[in-house]
């Protein structure tokens, strides 16, 4: 594998990395995707086809091990890239059966275009070139379309192209789910139409969600268009067509296949497969339909682009990354329904529900693109009746957000989990992980900090604000002997600890994300009654009941709830943590190697992981992650808690060592909290989390489907956590504090409407908003606040000997006092002892 800055390269074909391949190597635009599956290829063990819609859904049950089990999985919809080709005598193009003298596959973020060459050879000694080019329209979200130019080396005679949309396809992406359901498509019909197009129509079986696709199969020699022979075939659910094409030694045969997707959710149409004809007898040559694509990465690349220097490889990843964003949620999904999949549009893993990964998408978007985090978010508000519905069943008060989220915003979580390490089934008690309201309530607040968008919070963020506090004040029990409040019979989430070894029923007392989460959502909702105005509460209060009596109880939870903590100021991650046993952590590494799952591997041994001090993702350091130091330590002082200078080292040296990173969420997290005083430990942490899906740290994962989180993260890590930004206190705070392997950074970031640009290296920070600017008018920089407005380019430069970062004055007064441009050389360790 080779990259650069815009393009991933493979050299050579490789079955047995072909699925990872073929997740990174996805195309979409917000509306769907389709995996980087050979044209040819067909479902064989080596390769995955797969095609998926944001927001297609279907539900279906499956008797296992005498329980009746219902999941809801993202559809694989009909396969619209079957288009293979053979000599008239020969065999169908296969990469198993022929020789394959050249391959090389490359995506093109900047311009995502998928590419494929090859030279093969057949049986009977004929060599043939393919050139194909792939594309998922970016600016019009229902048009993909292919290019696929064969070339007779050393034979001349009949060629036969196959093209086809197949619906016969399942779900069968991940292997531990094989022994689920997995038929959810139902053919409806079938047809040609014009001179060269196809149709295919399906429905899933229970969400009666109506998928049509229509494609347009031409034939090109020298640029102009030549008749062919077509030969149509017809079963169930699968249509294809037969090209019959003169082809002769040393010509270039150019094959364009453009189709439409649509379904009988879309907007403004009056049938799907009506509006799928049309769109793609007018879609024009692919040519065209590429400048087009283009134009409209171009703009979200300026945009969201971060540039890094010196740093060629994780400029590619880090760029990949936030390709794979854009192609799950785009300026295209602004106007759906729909929530960001943890793994993606780009596999079945997790079934493509919503958890709160969005956590550590969000950022990034409310910076660069916060109209995507309104949409995101209004698919929460839209499952709010939902979320109202789970709470009560569970016997509390306002909204109770799922673990795992789909179409409608049920409980998607398991029943039952799969062991793949022993075969066995376990009772799976995830969605006891009651946090989700928080990291929405977070969310939103977020965004509303990021924008200032009062529309939406009056008329959507603050009810959601409200409800999600209702149900942190009801599910807390008062303990009057202690005078503080409880949160018992819950997971965090760390997913290895979900019972007491102690206990028979499942739940965990305590948790101290959960508790404190609790705390600071009760307290934004007595704050955004405030905000809201007068007339605007009025109409909450009324809407919503909402008491006097009610927001005071709020305001005396957030600041009585309990907290436990260990020796030595270490936040305990939930009451009984000091019972467990420390784990032989050195002796399972060599006993295993990879420990990631531990969960799995003490399982298949009949142990259990709920007996150690071991984390799958540490709890405690999500609060470091969330919050800066300040924050945090005002909220536990709110609380009646001493939060020492020290504290915060000693907590993430306790639990980055007594945690496996079984999540790949797990190094984003730990990079982010090691960034200010181990910057060495943080930058490795942070590679690896760069590395995790493109060489597939966890051994098999990211061929079911990409860890959207984990990419965000990184990228929201590399723009805000290695920068420490921070608005704060009417004030823009930034400490940058780059390690030694990155060189400078330069990224721009929208903030209340307006551009912030910012250039940094390893000693000198600009800063400027050309364009104007309404944030915050002090820049805070290290410990000392400079004034800041539209226009202003504030220079700054590390000065050991001087104190630190040290705002230099404009070139003309540099050049008048005889400075130069590059000040003196920087210590490394300038920005030790910089505030959190």
């Amino acid at each position: 594998m080779a990259d650069s800055g815009w393009t991933l390269v493979y050299d050579g074909f490789e079955p047995a990395q072909e699925g990872l391949r073929e997740a990174l190597c996805t195309l979409g635009n917000g509306t769907f995707a389709t995996r980087g599956a050979a044209e040819e290829a067909e479902v064989d063990g080596v390769h995955y086809p797969g095609t998926y819609l944001a927001g297609g859904y279907n539900r279906l049950a499956t008797d296992i091990v005498g329980h009746v089990i219902e999941n809801e999985d993202l559809v694989n919809l009909p396969n619209w890239l079957p288009l293979s080709f053979r000599p008239e005598d020969g065999d169908w193009l296969s990469l198993s059966r022929a020789e394959i003298l050249t391959y090389r596959q490359e995506l093109d973020l900047r311009s995502g275009l998928l590419k494929r060459c090859i030279r093969i050879r057949d049986p009977e000694g004929r060599e043939t070139s393919l050139v194909s080019r792939r594309l998922v329209h970016m600016g019009l979200p229902h048009i993909a379309a292919m290019e696929v130019t064969l070339r007779p080396e050393n034979w001349s005679g009949r060629l036969v192209v196959r093209t086809a949309l197949d619906g016969r396809v399942v779900n069968a992406g991940v292997e531990r789910y094989r022994q689920l359901n997995s038929k959810h498509l139902k053919p409806l019909k079938t047809g040609a139409f014009a001179q060269d197009g196809i149709l295919l129509a399906v429905e899933t079986s229970q969400s009666k969600l109506h998928v049509a696709e229509a494609a347009c199969t031409r034939v090109f020699q020298g640029g102009e268009p030549i008749p062919v022979e077509r030969q149509t075939r017809e079963q169930d659910g699968y249509i294809g067509q037969d090209l019959s094409i003169p082809a002769t030694e040393g010509e270039p045969v150019t094959i364009e296949k453009v189709i439409a997707l649509f379904t009988s959710r879309d907007p403004a149409i009056s049938e799907p497969s009506e509006a799928a004809v049309r769109a793609v007898d007018e879609a024009g040559r692919f040519d065209e339909l590429l400048d087009s694509h283009i134009l409209a990465w171009r703009t979200l690349w300026d945009r969201c682009d971060i540039v890094l220097e010196n740093q060629a490889r994780t400029q590619m990843i880090l760029r990949l990354h936030i390709f794979h964003l854009l192609q799950t949620v785009s300026p295209n999904t602004v106007d759906l329904d729909v929530g960001v999949p943890a793994r993606g549009l780009h596999g079945e893993a997790y079934r493509g529900h919503i958890f709160w990964d969005e956590l550590f998408i969000f950022p990034f978007l409310n910076f660069h693109l916060p109209e995507i985090t309104r949409a995101l978010l209004l698919y929460r508000y839209r499952r709010l009746p939902e979320a109202r519905r789970l709470a009560r069943e569970a016997g509390y008060r306002g909204a109770m957000y799922p673990w795992q989220s789909g179409s409608d915003g049920r409980e998607e979580s398991q029943v039952l989990h799969l062991n793949p390490r022993s075969g066995r089934w376990t009772p799976d008690n995830t969605h006891l992980q009651r946090h989700v309201g928080a990291a929405v309530a977070y969310n939103l607040w977020r965004y509303w900090q990021t924008t200032g968008d009062r529309e939406f919070l009056s008329c959507y963020g603050a009810e959601m604000l409200v409800e999600v506090a209702r149900f942190w004040a009801s599910i807390a029990s008062y303990d009057k002997a202690a005078d503080r409040y409880d949160i018992r019979g819950i997971m965090g989430p760390d997913e290895f600890h979900d019972r007491y070894p102690w206990r028979d029923e499942p739940g965990l007392d305590n948790n101290a994300y959960t508790n404190l989460m609790a705390a600071w959502t009760l307290r934004r909702a007595v704050d955004v009654l405030d905000l809201l105005g007068v007339e605007s509460r009025r109409e909450l209060e009324h809407l919503l009941a909402i008491s006097r009596e009610e927001t005071a109880r709020w305001d005396e939870i957030s600041r009585k709830m309990r907290i436990v903590f260990l020796d030595g100021g270490i936040i305990a991650q939930f009451e009984g943590y000091d019972r467990l046993e420390e784990l032989n952590w050195d002796a399972y590494r060599e006993k295993y190697g990879d420990i990631h799952r531990l969960d799995r591997i003490l399982e298949a041994e009949g142990d259990t992981v709920n007996r150690y001090k071991a984390s799958k993702q540490a709890d405690v350091l999500m609060l470091f992650y969330l919050f800066s130091y300040d924050e945090l330590r005002e909220m536990l002082a709110s609380l009646g808690y001493a939060f020492e200078p020290d504290a915060a080292r000693k907590n993430i040296d306790h639990y980055v060592g007594r945690t496996s990173n079984g999540s790949t969420l797990s190094r984003v997290v730990h990079s982010w909290v090691l960034a200010r005083s181990d910057r060495t430990r943080s930058w490795s942490l942070l590679a690896e989390a760069l590395e995790s899906d493109i060489i597939d740290i966890q051994g098999g994962t990211t061929a079911e489907g990409i860890h959207l989180g984990a990419m965000a993260g990184t990228v929201d890590l590399i723009g805000r956590g290695q920068t420490a930004l921070e608005f704060r206190d009417g004030t823009l705070w930034i400490s940058p504090c780059l390690p030694e392997e990155l060189q400078g950074l330069r990224l721009r970031l929208l903030y209340l409407g307006y551009w912030l640009y910012l250039d940094i290296s390893c000693d000198r920070l600009t800063v400027s908003a050309p364009h104007g600017w309404g944030g915050p008018e002090r820049i805070g920089v290290r410990n000392q606040v400079h004034s800041f407005k539209a226009g202003d380019d504030l220079e700054f430069h590390c000065h050991v000997a001087k104190g630190g970062w040290r705002p230099m004055p404009p070139p003309q007064a540099r050049a008048s006092k005889g400075e130069p441009e590059t000040d003196v050389a920087v210590s490394r360790d300038a920005s030790e002892g910089a505030p959190q």
